[in-house]
């Protein structure tokens, strides 16, 4: 899968711009302020319909503008494919295939496979649970469109039975039965989740380890260890034993909306006992990992962006990096970077055919 072309109109920092890519690198470089990290974010915009750096749909349209259009063009499986993300203010994004526009982005997940490697990616580490959840839900839903939906049916159950405890508490009332129907409906959703994280973990944690071992010269052991409430009981029984506890929270305390993902070095959280550099080896062996994963599942290589790699990493990570795109086997890569001297003598090392954007 190759993404042809990019057009931006009013998209954060550019009114209108159009690139033209190379099928193997790309590097965007130039000074901080002018955009590169923003190219790379509509690129992934274009795969999952959102950006990675600024969820808040209005504030990626560039100020003072009405609307923002991203258009890229792909070949897929030797076919043109023509992705458009639109929004305008006051009104819904769009995403059109084919000039066809979506009845629910989630039916677009998992098209475009794509990777992300940012310094933004050390939420992972320093942020609470809901962000390691978000990646195993990111990673999973881009192969398996059933773990997407039953995973937004679970989120709307869950509201709905929080927006219940509260009323319960409003009006110092309770209804058991009305809570049984939620209960029963976050339990079956709730343990196709659960079954599907486990399986994807005992799968993914090898191949992390491998990842890990390859950038780090194998001198630590590191691990990923599942968190869940459902691995030792079932959820409707936990709903059901918790239930005093929900009443005076006011909310859904249990369930694998709770689940976490614990990243431990030798033994230890990596939070706490890891040095920077092996914190982002750690994350770069889960990105990679991730990268792994979707080609294995979906038999296309991801697209890859590596933001602002090389202020972040010494040169040995950046080689073993480089290294990848050697592998013909690998798919188009696009980097952002502050200096075009070092971005060109990094892809020269490499025997593939690139194109340097300097902004």
């Amino acid at each position: 899968m190759i993404l042809k072309s990019l057009s931006l109109v009013n998209y954060k920092n550019f009114e209108s711009q159009s690139f033209s890519f190379n099928e193997k690198i790309n590097c965007f470089v130039g000074n901080n302020g002018v955009g590169k990290t923003n190219i790379l974010d509509a690129i992934y915009h274009l795969s999952f319909g959102k950006s990675y750096f600024n969820p808040v749909a209005l504030q990626n349209i560039k100020h003072d503008e009405a609307f923002f259009v991203v258009n890229g063009d792909y070949e897929k499986a030797e076919k043109a494919e023509t992705i458009v993300i639109s929004l305008k203010r006051g009104q819904k994004k769009v995403i059109k295939r084919n000039g066809k526009a979506y009845e629910k982005f989630s039916q677009h997940i998992g098209f475009l496979p794509l990777v992300i490697i940012s310094p933004a990616d050390r939420d992972l580490i320093i942020e609470g649970s809901s962000t390691r959840r978000k990646f195993i839900d990111s990673v999973i839903s881009q192969s398996d469109k059933s773990y997407l939906k039953n995973l937004i049916n679970y989120n709307k159950v869950i509201a709905q039975r929080n927006a219940l405890l509260k009323y319960f508490a409003l009006n110092h009332t309770f209804n058991a039965d009305t809570l049984e129907v939620y209960n029963e409906q976050l339990s079956e959703y709730g343990t196709i989740i659960y079954e599907k994280r486990h399986l994807f973990l005992e799968e993914f944690i090898p191949i992390f380890k491998s990842r890990y071992d390859a950038i780090s010269n194998s001198k630590e052991q590191v691990n990923l260890i599942y968190q869940s409430h459902l691995t030792d009981d079932t959820l409707l029984n936990l709903l059901k034993t918790n239930i005093n506890k929900d009443k005076a929270l006011q909310y859904t305390s249990v369930g694998i909306h709770k689940d976490d993902l614990i990243f431990n070095i030798e033994g230890h959280p990596v939070k706490k006992f890891g040095s920077q550099g092996q914190q982002k080896s750690f994350l770069i062996a889960l990105k990679l990992a991730q990268f792994d994963f979707i080609k294995a599942q979906s038999g296309v290589n991801p697209i890859l962006l590596l933001d602002d790699i090389f202020d972040k990493l010494d040169e040995h990570r950046v080689a073993q990096i480089i290294k990848l795109v050697d592998d013909e086997n690998f798919g188009q890569l696009f980097i952002s970077d502050t200096h075009a001297d070092r971005t060109e003598n990094a892809v020269k090392q490499v025997h593939q055919s690139y194109e340097i954007f300097k902004l």
